[in-house]
């Protein structure tokens, strides 16, 4: 082993194994497992399959796992019967199964608390009866097939979130985090393509904002004023991979300021590539100008470890392992606070050992057919 090479894998286990403070949550190091569907919950119970799936990462030495998306009390929350639900006895008992293994192994968790809106087909399972919801009936592609959600309608779907994240505190969650990214319910309010209302809840960007802000609130109030609150956001939609709700860092920053002023605690802020700059002129990606303009602490995300975008993974396409000498200039620069695996974590439960061990010659490839697969 040269040198340099020691020195750039010492360097990852001292700077992503250096313990996070902040005020309401303290992490043995920097490394968050990213939230990953997985559809291997029949019936929306989490099984002792997914919570040893968790339980392996937290023994491995992961900081902080968000788990897969989590559906709320919305019968039109998920449209795959095999998604994990965070409402109902046997849903949450499953849950506690989950924290209870994570914590006797050292971990932390958080569920991520979902909707996802009019990413959902009409007639879909598991309540084919339901019509999809939107803030204005429009698909992602802006086809108008429902209509648009009532005020009393939007009500109740703020109340389910914070029930879920009540339910998340009793079940003793370190946190929560809320999904209000790539083009679900809570970011088709924020995003101008699906959201035409000319209430409240629409108008500009600022305005947009007022949905997720209520939940913010309405969790905060479920939780009381020292539970995490994580708020996951992205400038791009699936299938809009160039979409921006903010064009801008001046717009960025109002987008924002209405969130902080809700309660967000730390921004989960997702790109595909963590190396891309958000906008001309600065190297700092989404993470890095959100952490600048809200002083708040953020968690990048996007290609970790790896040589190829998520999307890839879908069309059955294989990752090799990549340097990481670039994430850790950043996180030695504290461009942003905690940095979120996906696929590394998914295929590999001892990928964050390995990092901390300097077993960087043991880091495994990432296989599509990881997908189909509880490792």
């Amino acid at each position: 082993m040269s040198k340099e090479t020691y020195g750039t894998q010492q360097r990852a286990a001292n700077t992503l194994f250096k313990p996070f403070e902040s005020e309401k949550l303290q992490l043995s190091n920097r490394i968050v497992m990213a939230p990953m569907t997985r559809s291997r919950s029949p019936g929306g119970v989490p099984g002792p399959d997914v919570a040893a799936y968790y339980r392996r990462r937290a023994e491995n030495g992961v900081g902080l796992i968000v788990t897969e998306g989590t559906i709320i009390d919305h019968p039109a929350g998920t449209g795959d019967p095999n998604i994990p639900l965070f409402h109902g006895e046997a849903s949450l008992e499953g849950w506690a199964k989950v924290v209870s293994e994570v914590h006797e192994a050292g971990g932390k968790i958080v569920p991520q608390l979902w909707h996802v809106g009019m990413t959902r087909q009409n007639g879909s399972l598991p309540n084919p009866e339901a019509p999809s919801v939107g803030p204005s009936g429009l698909t992602l592609t802006g086809e108008k097939t429902n209509e648009p959600l009532s005020a009393e309608e939007i009500e109740s779907i703020v109340e389910a979130f914070g029930r879920a994240a009540g339910e998340a505190k009793r079940l003793g969650f370190d946190g929560i985090e809320l999904h209000g990214a790539h083009g679900y319910l809570i970011d088709q309010f924020f995003w101008e393509q699906t959201n035409r209302r000319d209430d409240e809840y629409g108008g500009d960007l600022v305005s947009r904002t007022k949905f997720a802000a209520d939940i913010v609130r309405a969790c905060r109030r479920a939780t009381g004023e020292d539970f995490p609150i994580i708020l996951r956001i992205s400038q791009w939609k699936a299938g809009f991979y160039d979409a921006k709700l903010a064009k801008t860092p001046e717009e960025l920053e109002q987008f924002l300021a209405p969130l902080v002023e809700a309660g967000v605690d730390i921004f989960h802020c997702s790109t595909r590539r963590f190396w891309e700059p958000e906008f001309p002129g600065s190297d700092l990606n989404l993470a890095g100008w959100v952490k600048k303009l809200t002083g708040k602490p953020t968690i990048t995300v996007g290609s970790v470890g790896l040589d190829a975008e998520f999307g890839g993974a879908f069309r059955g396409q294989n990752s090799d392992v990549s340097d990481i000498g670039e994430l850790i200039e950043r996180l030695e620069q504290e461009q942003f606070d905690l940095v979120a695996v996906g696929r590394s974590l998914l295929a590999d439960p001892h990928w964050a050992a390995k990092i901390r061990d300097g077993r960087f010659d043991e880091l495994q490839t990432f296989k599509a057919e990881s997908l189909r697969t509880l490792y």
